[in-house]
C-alpha cells in the first residue's frame, strides 16, 4: 500500500526509476547527490567501472554550513572545482529521488556557475 511507506521507501523507488534513464560514463560521469537532514554529499561516478570518480560533501571543512542552502551551494562548488582539474567539464546530473528544489537545486545551480555542464 502507497500511503503507508515512509518518504525514503518513496524516494528510493523514484530514484530506481531514475537510474533506469540516467547512467555515468568515464567520459561524462553521473553528478549523484544525497541528502541527509544534517548534510549534503555530491558524488561524480563512473557507472561504466563502478566506481566513485570524485566526492565532496558539507562535512568537510569544519562543516559550518551542514545541511542548509549555503552547504548546498558550497558543496556544488566543491564538486564542481574537483571536477575540473581531474579534467571532466560535463555530468549527468541524478537528483537522487528528491525533487530538484530547495538544498538539490541550490547545489545543482553553483556547480553550474563553477563550469560544470549538464
Amino acid at each position: 500500500m502507497a500511503s503507508r511507506d515512509s518518504k525514503n521507501q518513496i524516494r528510493v523507488r523514484i530514484h530506481t526509476r531514475i537510474r533506469r534513464r540516467v547512467a555515468g560514463t568515464a567520459a561524462r560521469p553521473r553528478l549523484a547527490v544525497f541528502r541527509s537532514v544534517k548534510h549534503i554529499y555530491a558524488q561524480l561516478i563512473d557507472d561504466a567501472k563502478g566506481h566513485t570518480v570524485l566526492a565532496a560533501s558539507s562535512k568537510e571543512k569544519d562543516g559550518k554550513n551542514g545541511g542548509n542552502m549555503a552547504g548546498a551551494k558550497a558543496v556544488g562548488q566543491m564538486i564542481a572545482e574537483r571536477a575540473k582539474e581531474s579534467g571532466i567539464k560535463a555530468v549527468v546530473f541524478d537528483r537522487g529521488g528528491y525533487l530538484y528544489h530547495g538544498r538539490v537545486k541550490a547545489l545543482a545551480d553553483s556547480a553550474r556557475e563553477a563550469g560544470l555542464e549538464f
